[in-house]
């Protein structure tokens, strides 16, 4: 059976600041939230002996699905704070309550709760910080509940001196339990395993990827890999099949392993931009999003990969309509209920953008003076995702089965770009050729 691929872009949004993580929530009941965080590097004002700053701000956003007439991102708050190099929510609540992590240029791990208000309302609260070491930058966290387990509830962080630090944090409190050296220059990424969480990952600018083993001594990797050429910048473990883990680097390749074998990968995808972010779909065990800087984002399906096949894992969904450097994105666990949106998918914008029930809108300029859009009415009212448009033809993507039982998928997802500050939500249709026929008739 044919299947067809097609992205929307449901919303965009200035972060100001330049944004390069973001984050929805894990946690049932919070699903809705979503965490923006940014990075601003102030250079000494041409004096280029003076010490740079860096500065940032945390967003919070709710995703209402009923307004009507309206773009579906409310924000929530907005916190002015030291710059954010990378963010991850627990998967699990601790007393009771989502709490987010963050990596800090002050070389701090922080994290925050989020609260409800005797009104209502939901905002980040500061809970406790912990420093990894001085004159650093904390660049990475991971925690070790991927599989939903809160047994025992670690967090691990890895810092621009190419240190790796692991902390307990039983009742939303950071004690130390583990810190060594692990890479020669930056240790841009740490991860755990979540099906052995005494198995931390990291991953260095010195073009290395290492395992340690945290029974064990530190100082000696359980494995060290080189097979990257360049740094390797993400990890991510698979929370639905034992040993499988996926890692990228500036080299531009998704490499795919069985951690039983870390001498040669199970499979090598390129992808035309270094690698920052790898993302496995929290319910579909084959996908793979990718952020690819210089390249866009990109969905990867990964089943023949892990079924022995070998071969690169085919892209069967881009998102191209941010103009600057791909950092930040994640997949919702939201469930988008009803059928496809009859709507043009994620193209360049052509020479006219004239529609007959409706137009399109610029939301904003860049410094390469292309522009993202959305769809308006005449009166300027927003058009929301379920409201009948005219189409276009969708893209084709490999004739693959996203899931082997599921007669169609859909999914919300969230990412930003760096230096044109941008936050984008959209949304990823994948169907059967035939349902995507029907639904070009609305």
């Amino acid at each position: 059976m044919a299947w067809k691929s097609k992205t929307r872009s449901l919303q965009v949004f200035d972060t100001e600041l330049s944004a390069d993580t973001v984050e929805w929530c894990p946690v049932p009941q919070s699903h809705d939230v979503l965490a923006c965080g940014t990075y601003q590097l102030h250079k000494g004002g041409g004096d280029e002996h003076a010490t740079p700053s860096r500065t940032g701000r945390l967003y919070l956003f709710e995703f209402q699905r009923d307004g009507a007439m309206a773009p579906p991102l409310a924000e929530l708050q907005r916190t002015d704070m030291a710059a954010i190099l990378d963010m991850k929510w627990c998967h699990v609540p601790l007393s009771d309550r989502p709490v987010l992590g963050i990596a800090a240029a002050t070389g701090e791990l922080q994290l925050h709760a989020l609260s409800h208000s005797q009104e209502g309302g939901r905002s980040l609260q500061t809970l406790c910080s912990s420093e990894v070491g001085a004159e650093r930058l904390a660049l990475s966290l991971d925690w070790s509940t991927g599989r939903m387990d809160s047994s025992d509830v670690r967090v691990a962080c890895s810092d621009s001196a190419g240190c790796v630090s692991v902390f307990s944090a039983a009742d939303g409190a950071l004690t130390a339990l583990s810190y060594w050296k692990a890479h020669d220059f930056e240790a841009w990424i740490t991860a755990f395993s979540y099906w052995d969480t005494q198995l931390v990952y990291s991953g260095g600018d010195d073009c290395k990827l290492k395992g340690w083993d945290l029974r064990a001594d530190p100082s000696s990797p359980a494995f060290t890999s080189k097979r990257h050429s360049m740094g390797v910048c993400s990890i991510h473990s698979s929370p639905h099949r034992e040993h499988i883990l996926a890692t990228g680097s500036y080299d531009e390749q998704v490499l795919l392993w069985d951690g039983r074998n870390m001498r040669k990968p199970l499979s090598e995808s390129p992808l035309g931009g270094g690698v920052w972010r790898l993302k496995w779909h929290p319910a579909h065990q084959y996908l793979l999003l990718a952020a690819c800087m210089h390249n866009d984002f990109h969905i990867l399906h990964c089943q023949q990969a892990l079924e022995g096949s070998g071969g690169a894992c085919p892209v069967v969904a881009s998102y191209i309509l941010h103009n600057s450097l791909a950092y930040g994105a994640d997949w919702s666990r939201l469930s988008l209920e009803g059928p496809a949106p009859c709507s043009p998918p994620v193209t360049e914008p052509k020479e006219s953008l004239a529609e007959s029930r409706g137009h399109l809108r610029i939301q904003y300029e860049s410094p390469t003076a292309s522009f993202d859009i959305s769809l308006e009415d005449d009166a300027g009212q927003y058009i929301p995702e379920g409201t009948a448009t005219p189409t276009a033809s969708p893209t084709s993507a490999p004739a693959v089965n996203p899931d082997e039982d599921a007669p169609s998928l859909s999914c919300l997802l969230a990412s930003c770009s760096f230096y044109d500050h941008m936050l984008h939500v959209w949304r990823w249709d994948w169907t059967p050729e035939e349902t995507q026929k029907e639904s070009d008739l609305c």
